[in-house]
């Protein structure tokens, strides 16, 4: 049965912290970290992605823009 008193939990929750943090410490052992040359090629493909996207909204956006603009003109001319 678990203990309710106030140091009783305080226990159980500094040991689920230990644990935590002994597969935490256990868990990044196993990780492969990526090399400065491929954290820099990724970098730069999501740095040309993002401008590329950009570019491509800024185009879509003028071009939307502009036909209801002229929708809008069309409409509203007297």
């Amino acid at each position: 049965m678990a203990d309710k008193t106030l140091p009783g939990k305080l226990s159980a929750r500094w040991s689920a912290i230990k644990e935590f943090v002994k597969d935490l410490h256990a868990e990044m052992r196993r990780v492969t970290w990526p090399s400065r040359k491929q954290v820099r090629a990724t970098t730069l493909v999501v740095i040309v992605t993002v401008f590329a996207f950009a570019a491509y909204f800024a185009v879509v956006d003028m071009a939307l823009g502009r036909t209801i603009t002229k929708v809008f003109d069309l409409f509203t001319k007297t």
